[in-house]
Formats: structure tokens, C-alpha cells, sequence
């Protein structure tokens, strides 16, 4: 599978997602994302400055729905430069294209550190922590800690250990981390939402779907993440 470019595309989606109920205006943002995806931080940093644009009229949920860019990933994760290696046919070919994605992250306001990352890792327990995240109120928080312990700090978020202290930084100080990744909590729901990612056809991320309805894929500018949510208001 991979991950979306900047190329802007409107879908529309049969079904619904379990999102909550609407007041008016309101706006339900359902983000498909893998926390190893770096357009989907770019994304979010760009959801996160077109919300802070938006009439104060206007309400917003956000949910973050997983997928697995890498699903066949061994459970410990494998060498960044081995497993880019094989994908790309050449480790400076993988270094070309970490180059062009840290200069779209400039952009964003975002450095990226491609540098000082060793492992791919597995993101199934990431998903499940986000999903953990979800419980509590915190998602937002969780997924931003987890894009900066990965592309920032270059840590293997695959790790419990890391995962804990990202819990921590985004808001679940109070949970026992470990206690969780160790329990069944949280596989049944990143399954079933890895599920119904494709069940709605989607094959890239980051994938916006607002209101159930319609979406956008790829880490999207934020003045056309706001013009969706403005017409998704629109119609509700």
C-alpha cells in the first residue's frame, strides 16, 4: 500500500463510520492515518491550522482511524535501511525520497529527522494506543506525541516502553501502558477499523472524510482541509 501525495481528490464513501451525532453546524472528521506516515503528520499539521481558522459557529469532532501502511510487518519491526533497501532498490534512492518528504515538512513548519531513525516498525500497538487515546479524550494529543517520538525523535514507536512514555507526554499518565499493550484491550477495535478502511476503498493516507459523506485524500493544504469542513457544515 502507500502513502497519498499532495494531489487533491474528493470521494464520496457508501455506509457510515461510528462517529457521534450532529448539532448545527457540526462537523464530524474521521482521519485515516498509520502513525508511520509522514504525509499523515504533515496532514495533521495542516488539519490542526485549518480548525484554528474556522468560524466560531462551527463545531468539529476529530476521530483517527487506523491503517497499516506496512500489514505484513514482523511484530519486532525491521532495520529502516535494510527493509527501505529492498522496497526502493537502493538505500540512496530511500534517502532521495526522505529528503523530498523532509522539505514538504519544512513547509509545514515541521523537521523531520529521518537521521536518526534505525527501525520500520510494526504499528498495530501504536493503533491500539490511539484507539486507548480515543477512550479518554485525548486522541488528538496521542497522535501528535506519537508522530514527534518517530519522526522527530526517530524513536521505535513498535517499543511498549516508547509507547508508554508517548501515552504519558499525550495525556494517560493515570493508565498502566504496559499492563495495556499486554492485555486483548483494543486488538478487536484496530482490527475492525483496518476493516472497514477497506471496506471504503481506501488504499492511501492520509484519507479526511467529513460527515460520513465525502472525503479528501493526502496531506491536503490547510485552506482546502477548511473549504471541506465549511461545506460539510453546509449540508448538515
Amino acid at each position: 500500500m502507500r502513502s497519498a501525495d499532495h494531489d487533491l481528490e474528493m470521494v464520496g464513501f457508501e455506509g457510515t463510520l461510528p462517529n457521534g451525532s450532529a448539532t448545527m453546524p457540526h462537523v464530524d472528521i474521521t482521519v485515516i492515518s498509520d502513525a508511520i506516515c509522514p504525509w499523515c503528520f504533515i496532514g495533521k499539521r495542516h488539519l490542526d491550522l485549518a480548525l484554528a481558522e474556522l468560524p466560531e459557529e462551527i463545531s468539529v469532532s476529530v476521530a483517527w482511524h487506523p491503517f497499516e501502511l506496512n500489514p505484513d510487518m514482523p511484530a519486532e519491526g525491521l532495520s529502516r535501511r535494510d527493509y527501505r533497501t529492498a522496497k526502493f532498490g537502493s538505500w540512496e534512492r530511500s534517502r532521495a525520497l526522505d529528503a523530498q518528504v523532509e522539505a514538504a515538512a519544512e513547509q509545514a513548519g515541521i523537521t523531520i529527522h529521518h537521521e536518526r531513525m534505525t527501525r520500520t516498525p510494526n504499528t498495530f500497538d501504536a493503533h491500539r494506543l490511539i484507539w486507548l487515546a480515543g477512550e479518554h479524550g485525548v486522541q488528538s494529543a496521542v497522535v501528535s506525541a506519537l508522530f514527534r517520538c518517530y519522526f522527530v525523535d526517530g524513536e521505535d514507536i513498535g517499543d511498549s516502553a516508547v509507547l508508554a512514555n508517548a501515552a504519558r507526554d499525550g495525556g494517560l499518565a493515570d493508565i498502566d501502558i504496559p499492563a495495556f499493550l499486554a492485555s486483548d484491550q483494543g486488538r478487536a477495535e484496530v482490527r475492525a477499523g483496518l476493516d472497514e478502511a477497506r471496506r471504503l476503498g481506501v488504499s492511501g493516507v492520509p484519507t479526511f472524510i467529513f460527515n460520513n459523506t465525502t472525503g479528501l485524500s493526502g496531506a491536503q493544504p490547510p485552506e482546502a482541509l477548511r473549504q471541506a469542513i465549511l461545506e460539510a457544515a453546509d449540508r448538515s
